[in-house]
């Protein structure tokens, strides 16, 4: 029976994530069936299930903070403000452009899930770009390839990022001076880039740029409080875990909801019901379908199975294993989405380094809250740099793509695969290679 249990788990879980890949199904619904096919083969009862779920409860709370937070204060049009101003600063020039959206981009995605960020800065590039004579599927791209690469400057900036951090406890200042500058060294190869990737764009010289709408905000003695309300939070982002009473990045996202809700309401820009109509509830409900899919793997002893083979290839060679565990995590998550990737990958690396004797059981325990041995956090360092920098691959390896994706093919241009993995390849690979320099010199000698 246990062997029939491993074997439903895993063909479960390999069957979600290939039609996930090939795109023949709604990522959210193929997750969520994939849960209940686990849960109606008894490979786990309902609350099993949900016990999963609530082990990552800091996740869901995290993102469903920033996206009410965003969501609230949508109708000032701040982000419509943003991307006009954006083609302003150009001045004409199509260079500066792309710089432009590269300054906008990298400290919104710092601090807001970069498919967010997508989605509410994409709808407004293919409008602003036709009229200025500009090919709007370049800036796309671009686009999407800063946000995934900015989701590395801070703890909460990638999905992947924050499970991962949230897996071995690094606080969030922790984590600005450990780990932010192979984010921003992540931006710079982008920027290198940037005359090889849009040759064409690089040189345009813009038109009509003084018949632009100015940019105009609505609400904006609403948004000057809103201003307070994120700067409060970033705030407790930085200093609230290390407080005599600690605030986690998730509590401070939920409190910074209630008051950008609150506000939205009393000012009456905008309802309750309509913010909360609004939250992108099928990304929250992959992410507790993929918890729970992972959990069957667990329960049923594949991820036990597969780190006892890891163990057996990498011994206890932490150097070797790094490397190896960023490119390997960086290639797969080209052509898998990362969330689930890590998802999965998180309790097989504390698996395999509790196998080889490099850390005591008790960090398997979901509610673990002590210190990782500092000798193995390279290995989850460099997890988490492959599993976020990988998405920029292919078309299918971060959310925030297949987000622009469709944005480009409301505008009547359809962003192929193959056109994506033009500009997605070669940034993948440099910025692979540079991130492995990175954890070489910084963790590993």
């Amino acid at each position: 029976m246990e062997t029939w249990h491993a074997l439903i788990a895993t063909s479960t879980f390999v069957a979600v994530i290939s039609l996930i890949m090939t795109e023949k199904m709604h990522l959210m619904i193929a997750a969520f069936l994939g849960a209940m096919i686990l849960v109606f083969t008894n490979i786990m009862t309902l609350t099993d299930a949900i016990g999963y779920i609530a082990h990552s409860y800091a996740t869901l709370a995290l993102f469903f903070g920033v996206m009410v937070l965003v969501r609230a204060f949508e109708p000032t049009k701040i982000f419509e403000y943003l991307a006009i101003q954006m083609v302003l600063m150009a001045k004409g020039q199509g260079k500066r452009l792309l710089l432009g959206i590269v300054a906008i981009t990298t400290p919104i995605c710092a601090i807001l899930p970069n498919a967010t960020t997508v989605m509410l800065l994409a709808p407004l590039i293919p409008p602003i770009a036709q009229s200025v004579g500009v090919d709007f599927v370049p800036l796309l791209i671009l686009m999407v390839l800063i946000a995934n690469s900015a989701g590395l400057l801070t703890l909460v900036g990638d999905p992947a990022t924050f499970i991962v951090g949230d897996a071995i406890n690094i606080s969030f200042s922790e984590y600005l001076l450990r780990l932010s500058f192979g984010g921003v060294l992540a931006i710079v190869t982008v920027l290198v880039m940037l005359p090889f990737l849009f040759p064409k764009t690089w040189r345009k010289r813009l038109e009509n740029v003084d018949n632009l709408p100015h940019p105009k905000i609505n609400h904006p003695r609403v948004l000057a409080m809103g201003g307070v309300i994120v700067a409060f939070v970033l705030l407790f982002f930085v200093v609230g875990e290390s407080l005599p009473v600690p605030v986690s990045p998730a509590a401070a996202a939920l409190l910074g909801a209630a008051l950008a809700m609150l506000l939205a309401h009393h000012s009456k820009i905008d309802s309750v019901s309509n913010i909360l109509r609004d939250i992108d509830w099928s990304t929250l409900i992959f992410f507790m379908s993929t918890f729970v899919l992972i959990g069957g793997l667990q329960k049923t002893g594949v991820i036990s199975g597969i780190s006892g083979i890891l163990a057996v290839i990498l011994g206890k060679n932490i150097a070797f294993g790094a490397i190896a565990l960023l490119v390997f995590v960086g290639l797969l998550s080209s052509v898998v989405p990362n969330i689930p990737l890590v998802v999965a990958m998180v309790p097989l690396l504390k698996e395999y380094v509790v196998n080889v004797g490099l850390a005591t059981p008790e960090i398997l325990d979901p509610n673990f809250q002590g210190q990782v041995p500092p000798e193995v956090l390279p290995l989850f360092y460099a997890m988490m740099f492959g599993a976020t920098l990988g998405g920029n691959g292919t078309l299918v390896g971060a959310s925030s793509n297949i987000v622009a994706a469709g944005i480009s093919e409301l505008h009547g241009r359809r962003i192929s695969f193959k056109k994506f993995l033009r500009y997605g390849l070669p940034v993948m690979v440099m910025q692979l290679l540079v991130a492995a320099v990175y954890v070489t010199v910084c963790f590993l000698m």
